[in-house]
């Protein structure tokens, strides 16, 4: 009898302390949300993105000047519902902002503007991995009120990344690509290049020799040709210098458009939102390379 009062005893304990912590998920993310910001300035693209994707809809203030243009914008479909700025100190502070998103790139004045007024803000640099990625997300769905809107968004990269890495072991070979911009830019590391990785490509870039990212002169490219080229579309009547580069005659004869991954810039520029539509566009392109 004693045994099974201990055992009443110890459910009833485990009953309270369940509810307990229950209490304590749902009591910390409503202080979350009753102290989340209510007036949001973004002023920066990559911002604007986990801004509309993690923040409500009333919360957002104004966004960057770049949030609706849709070849750069993932979200700039969303973008249209709300105005646009060109995210300067007098405009944050005429809008009376109480939180604000700037890019690591974006005038310092604003910074020391936003700093002598006590206006919070955070400064974003752009994604060099998928786990700064994952820790970027985190912060700023914590800032805005919605942490649970952020461990959503990683979880759907993260299925996206276990897709990409299911399909790699399917491969036994690792062709190698490169990741080449405008104007000849090659990614040595980044976002894609992870990805990429992941997807079962070696890293040409490495591979030429190459520490970090820049520009590369064809004449490498043409001496030792990687398997394939990612690139963010498949240029055939290039608009400018930037574009001619990747239709140069021999980068053409070895990367005609069987051999040239494409991942649309809206996909790319700004990791986090758009990540897991990216993975699910090279999972396509790697599929159609492969065959």
């Amino acid at each position: 009898m004693r045994i099974l009062s201990s055992l009443s005893w110890l459910r009833k304990m485990a009953l309270h302390c369940c509810g307990f912590a229950v209490w304590i998920i749902c009591g910390a993310s409503s202080a979350a949300v009753a102290d989340a910001p209510r007036r949001v300035v973004s002023a920066n693209l990559c911002a604007d993105q986990l801004v509309l994707a993690l923040a409500d809809p009333a919360q957002i203030v104004t966004l960057g000047p770049f949030a609706r243009d849709p070849s750069l914008s993932f979200l700039s479909d969303q973008a249209k519902a709300f105005p646009s700025r060109r995210g300067s100190a007098e405009e944050i502070i005429d809008l009376k902002a109480d939180f604000v998103l700037l890019g690591s790139f974006d005038s310092r004045y604003a910074r020391a503007a936003l700093e002598r007024r006590n206006i919070p803000y955070i400064l974003l640099e752009p994604w060099t991995d998928l786990e700064q990625g994952r820790q970027q997300i985190r912060e700023v769905a914590s800032r805005l009120g919605h942490p649970e809107r952020g461990e959503n968004l990683i979880g759907q990269i993260d299925a996206g990344i276990a897709q990409l890495t299911a399909q790699a072991a399917l491969s036994p070979s690792k062709p190698s690509a490169l990741v080449l911009h405008r104007r000849g830019y090659a990614m040595q590391s980044g976002v894609t290049a992870e990805l990429a990785h992941l997807a079962g490509f070696g890293n040409a870039a490495v591979a030429l020799g190459m520490t970090v990212s820049g520009l590369i002169a064809m004449e490498r490219i043409i001496a030792h040709p990687p398997a394939y080229l990612i690139v963010a579309q498949d240029v055939r009547h290039p608009s400018d210098q930037g574009e001619a580069v990747l239709v140069h005659p021999a980068l053409k004869r070895l990367f005609p458009p069987e051999k040239r991954l494409v991942i649309p810039d809206r996909l790319s520029i700004c990791a986090g939102p758009s990540t897991p539509a990216l993975i699910e566009r090279l999972l396509s392109e790697t599929a159609k390379a492969k065959r």
